[in-house]
């Protein structure tokens, strides 16, 4: 029933979670695997466009795909024990590629990083969204912080694949008055059961992004969103 009723939101123009219209463009591009990969828009991003990728995982294609495409250079950022370990071993000389190994949070603190209930994922949750007992302890930044540490007066293109905490992190940045071009968000709880208390808090979080000027352009799969802000 889910799938049929985003197929036909789909056919509608709109997006079946968020009730949000889709405002498609003609410079829409797919970059990276199909696993890793996110929807741009190829006219917003450029040479000196300032990218932030939060989790890394193993999978780094999305990233590498900004960087050859553009010319930019890209900061990206994941805790996990196994993605330390993977940027290690596939991109320490990337140039242009910065990894740090700290996670994207609503303010600078230390958090448990929650294990996903499979082991041989390897992405963690501050939110604990799987409900496990194991975990790790790592720091965590927020998103101003990490801009004044670098001297960045700007974030042109943010990506949140964070596991639960992107509702958090989003609520923080417009506290916050940090507005960036290019937004994609995974909005995790939408790949589990659609219950209204969990569609509410993504709906809440899609109706404040908008109210801030930022539009949705695309929509992929359940739970992969991209937007962009006109102010």
């Amino acid at each position: 029933m889910h799938r049929l009723h985003r197929d036909t939101s789909r056919a509608m123009g709109r997006d079946a979670l968020t009730g949000l219209r889709i405002q498609s463009r003609s410079d829409l591009v797919r970059l990276g695997s199909q696993y890793g990969g996110w929807i741009v828009p190829s006219s917003a991003v450029h040479p000196d466009s300032i990218c932030y990728c939060a989790g890394v995982g193993e999978d780094i294609s999305f990233d590498l795909a900004l960087m050859e495409r553009f010319g930019c250079e890209v900061h990206a950022f994941d805790p996990t024990p196994r993605a330390i370990e993977f940027v290690r071993r596939t991109a320490a000389d990337v140039r242009g590629f910065h990894f740090h190994p700290v996670g994207i949070w609503e303010r600078d603190e230390q958090l448990r990083f929650y294990a996903p209930s499979n082991p041989d994922h390897v992405s963690h949750s501050v939110m604990n969204l799987q409900q496990t007992d194991s975990f790790f302890e790592a720091p965590c930044r927020s998103l101003p912080s990490l801009m004044k540490e670098f001297g960045h007066a700007r974030i042109d293109l943010l990506k949140l694949d964070i596991e639960g905490a992107e509702q958090r992190v989003l609520a923080a940045m417009l506290k916050d008055g940090v507005t960036v071009k290019v937004l994609c968000v995974e909005f995790d709880e939408a790949t589990l059961e659609w219950t209204p208390e969990r569609k509410q808090r993504i709906v809440a979080t899609a109706d404040a992004l908008t109210k801030q000027g930022y539009e949705l352009i695309a929509q992929e799969g359940r739970s992969n969103y991209t937007f962009v802000c006109g102010n």
